[in-house]
């Protein structure tokens, strides 16, 4: 039985940040689906198309990561996708907070998806898209924040 793994995430755009955590399960898990997930209450720069584009070029050197998106609840996704594990990127404590409670109200929904907390890369720990986007938005260097691809879509976006 194979072992997969979700990424969710809105990844709008994805940083350098989810990719690293993106590599690093892709090392542990035979298959990694990375979910862009619609968020309801943020306002995305991206559409989802644009966001499974980007993550499918960015990813596509990595022969077990996949791409989808999913406008339900992560857990049903999970199921659907015969999940053993969803993987969560903390790049805070300040992160642990919002993540245990989600992460509760999905083993309350389904106890037999874990979550796994993945640090991240200490040169990612300040990275969001959010801050990324802002930057991008005044002409500022964003490379090495994002992968080039995105650097490019994001400099599109704003011109």
């Amino acid at each position: 039985m194979s072992k997969v793994a979700v990424v969710p995430g809105s990844f709008d755009p994805i940083t350098m940040g989810h990719l690293d955590i993106i590599k690093r399960a892709s090392k542990i898990f035979d298959e990694v689906k990375v979910v862009v997930m619609n968020n309801s209450s943020k306002n995305p720069l991206f559409n989802v198309e644009e966001r499974i584009a980007l993550i499918a070029e960015v990813t596509s050197a990595i022969p077990n990561v996949t791409v989808d998106s999913f406008g339900g609840l992560l857990i049903d996704y999970a199921v659907e996708v015969k999940a053993n594990a969803i993987i969560r990127g903390l790049r805070a404590v300040s992160d642990f907070e919002y993540e245990m409670q989600i992460t509760s109200m999905n083993r309350f929904l389904n106890e037999d998806i874990e979550t796994l907390f993945m640090v991240s890369n200490n040169q990612y720990s300040f990275l969001s898209s959010s801050i990324v986007k802002e930057v991008a938005k005044y002409s500022g260097n964003i490379s090495g924040l994002v992968p080039e691809a995105v650097e490019k879509a994001l400099k599109k976006k704003f011109d």
